[in-house]
Order: C-alpha cells, then structure tokens, then sequence
C-alpha cells in the first residue's frame, strides 16, 4: 500500500468550499481530510483550483460515441435515430468495441469522471449468435474501463422483446435487436450470473424499458438484482409512444407496472423519467426510486424536459448521465437540469450549486453501487476531480463562489486532475495511459464506418 498527500488549493466538501485542505491516502482510500492547511506539507501532490469528489456517469451508451455528428444532420425523432444507432451496433465486435469503450471512458477521464454506469445491452454477435465467451462484450467493457482507469458498474440489461403484446408475451425482436436478446429472461439470468465483481467494476442489472421486458418477466430481473443487493436500472417513460402503449396493452403507466412487478425500490433506478404523471411522481418518490437525468442527450432527442425538482422534493434521489454522449461533460448534465427548468418554470434557483455537485457525484455514485464513493472524507475512495479556477471561463470570481463558477460556466476542458484510487488518471489535463485521447477515439469510430 503507498501513502500519499494531496493538498487542495480549494475543495468542495459536500456543501461549502474551503481553501487549504490536505487528504492523506493510504493505498485507494482517504484516511485524513485536514482544513486551513495554508501551504502544501512537504512532499505532497497539490492540486490547483477547485477539487471536487470523483464525478459519476450514471447513465452511459459507450457505442452511442461513435453516433456524435452523425445524428446531429437533418431533422427526425428519437425512432429515427434509433436506426442509426443500429446500424453502428450491427458492426462492433467484442475488439472493436473494446477499442472504442477504451478511448471513450479515456474521454470520460479527462471530463472528470471517475464511474461509469453502462447500462449494457449489445450482448451477442450478428443475428444474436452468442460467443464463445457469452459475456464477450461486456468483458470488453470491463477491461476498457480499467485500460482507461475509471471504475464501472457494468449494468446487464435484459432485453427480450422488441415491443408490448401482454403480460405474457412481448414482440419478437427485429433482426438489429438480436445481438441484444438472449431469447427469454431466464437465459439472461444465468449468462448474467457468470459475471463477477473485480476492484474496479461492480455487477448491476437492468431492465431495458417495459417495451423490451415482458410485465410477467420483469420481477425475475428485479429478484435478480435484490438477491446481490446489485443497482437495477431502467429506462422508464423517455417517450409517450411507450407510455401509450403500456396504457393500450396493461391499462396503465410504465411506472406503474413497475411498481405492480416489486421493481421500484432504493436500489432501483430510472433514467430519463420524462413523462409522468403525478401518481408516478408519488410512486418513485414513495419508494425512494432514484432518477437519472440525461438532460444533453433528452435535447438532442427532442425527447422532452423531465420534471426533476417535482421528483426530488417527492423522495426521488437524483443522478445524471451522458447517455448517448451527445456530449461528456457531467458539469453540462448538470447545468442543463438547472436550466430547463427555468426555461419550463420562468424562474430561477431550483437547485443550488451544492445540490448540483451532490447529484453529480455521492447521489450518482449511491445510484451506481458505489456509496464509498463520491465524497471528501475519511474512508472514502480517493477518487478526486479538480476544475482550473484560471481559464477564460472560469477565472474572475471570488473563491467562495468557485463551486457556483464550476456549475454555471466551467466545462469538461476546465479539468485538469482526475484521480482515481489515489492514483493519478488524469495530470495537467493530459490522460496518462491514453497519451492520444483524440485520435484513439478517431481510429476507433473510423474502423465502424462502412
């Protein structure tokens, strides 16, 4: 075990920012958080500008980075980029997705964030042949998150179905949603199974949506999960298609089939929750139900403004995600959920910077399995993130407002330090095992085009 001291020019810690804090390390956790240390110790690592927890990712596509650009040309729906997420998925193999996971999780890094949460569901090869390894691709993940030096909650989803018919029985998935299918629930159960925990991943489940899962299967994967006490995530009422079809077919909302099947729960996760009604709001708020928003990429589908203040102040904790990596930036997630809802409310101030920062990071992590970390204090990882207070964006204020400056103006490029661990991921703004960042993510999507 190595021992180690950061001195913090400013840390947030948990709801104010201090100047002068020493963190002593003792191998990847913190043993020490000492206050107005006005000068680094001899020997210690500083770290210049503003130093938060570790940023969490809790909602992550790691093959939609290969869509950025593309998707963003000429008009269509959430059902229209759907195709051309496809026709990406049809092509990677488990090395090409390594490849691309790899340079991506790197991107992730130098954003600050310390966990990904991959809510993983391109399981098998063309036509839904499985591999030799059945867990291939998800193994893939797994290794280019430690390639890349973040931790993983690697987020198995179940996905059956191509669409609701009844509570027995859902579509036959189309020919592009085969590599995402292992025929029946059962199935994904055990090929899920022989995934295992290691230092820097954590084995969670999910529930695609209720359109992939059929109503009687989706206890099995909520059992799945409770019985490893494992996060269980869902994509839940993104579209009002899915929730017109639940109504058609079940004769009520997405939300409340899930409550009907025992899957909503503090361990339970729903990303996006953008249409709800009020009774849903009650429901995930009642059972402390966590909420995961995606503001970048909710905009960028024209999917809708989800209703986050209304969730919280029910019970719902909050967490934020990149989902389709429209754009990396967990400061972004953040500032956008703010601003929506200005834009919807006409008024300002929903959330102060402390609450933004904690959903970016203790709440996110709690979401992913990782409730050790996301905070400054003893005990806790020593994954670290530190924002540049002098760049052209966030240079001026006054230090007390640094946690405010990094909300509202700071952005994925003002990060110069990431440490996870205690280990140094991220130096000066320069990834340290992925030199390239760039073009490692150049030459990854460049081998997906035809």
């Amino acid at each position: 075990m190595t021992t180690e001291t950061y001195w913090l020019e400013q840390a947030w810690l948990d709801t104010n920012v201090e100047p002068g804090v020493a963190v002593d390390v003792d191998g990847d956790r913190i043993t020490a958080v000492r206050r107005g240390v006005d000068a680094p110790p001899p020997g210690a690592t500083v770290l210049r500008g503003l130093t938060l927890p570790g940023l969490a990712n809790a909602h992550s596509h790691a093959f939609h980075r290969a869509l950025r650009g593309t998707v963003q040309v000429g008009s269509g729906t959430f059902w229209t980029w759907r195709e051309v997420m496809y026709s990406v998925a049809d092509r990677l193999t488990p090395e090409s997705y390594h490849a691309l996971a790899r340079a991506v999780y790197a991107e992730m890094a130098l954003a600050g964030i310390t966990t990904v949460g991959e809510f993983h569901y391109l399981h098998h090869g063309p036509g839904g042949t499985p591999y030799a390894d059945p867990n291939a691709m998800g193994e893939a993940l797994i290794q280019a998150a430690a390639d890349a030096g973040v931790r993983i909650t690697l987020l198995d989803t179940a996905y059956v179905a191509s669409g609701l018919l009844d509570a027995e029985r859902g579509k036959q998935p189309d020919r592009h949603q085969l590599r995402f299918s292992d025929g029946t629930t059962e199935a994904w159960a055990e090929r899920a199974s022989l995934l295992k925990d290691r230092p820097h991943a954590r084995i969670g489940a999910a529930i695609h949506s209720v359109r992939a899962v059929p109503a009687r299967q989706l206890g099995m994967v909520a059992e799945w999960a409770a019985s490893r006490r494992s996060p269980l995530h869902v994509h839940l009422s993104e579209q009002t298609a899915e929730n017109d079809a639940c109504q058609t077919v079940h004769g009520c909302t997405p939300t409340q089939l899930l409550s009907d099947h025992g899957v909503l729960g503090a361990r339970t996760t729903g990303v996006h929750n953008t249409h709800l009604t009020d009774q849903d709001i009650a429901l995930l708020g009642g059972t402390t139900t966590g909420t995961c928003m995606c503001p970048t990429t909710e905009r960028d589908l024209a999917d809708g403004i989800g209703p986050a203040v209304r969730l919280q102040r029910a019970g719902s904790p909050l967490s934020l995600g990149s989902d389709s990596h429209a754009v990396i930036d967990i400061l972004e997630e953040a500032r956008a959920m703010e601003l929506n809802e200005r834009l919807r409310s006409h008024t300002r101030g929903h959330w102060t910077a402390a609450a933004l920062l904690r959903a970016a990071t203790a709440d996110g992590h709690a979401a992913l399995g990782w409730p050790d970390a996301g905070v400054l204090e003893p005990g806790a990882l020593a994954d670290l993130t530190t924002i540049a207070l002098d760049s052209v964006r966030t240079a001026g204020p006054v230090p007390r407002l640094a946690a405010e400056t990094a909300v509202f103006a700071a952005t994925a490029a003002d990060v110069r330090h990431t440490v996870v661990g205690g280990r140094h991921v991220v130096r000066d703004g320069a990834h340290e095992s992925v030199p390239d960042v760039a073009s490692a993510l150049t030459e990854a999507i460049a081998a997906l085009r035809d």
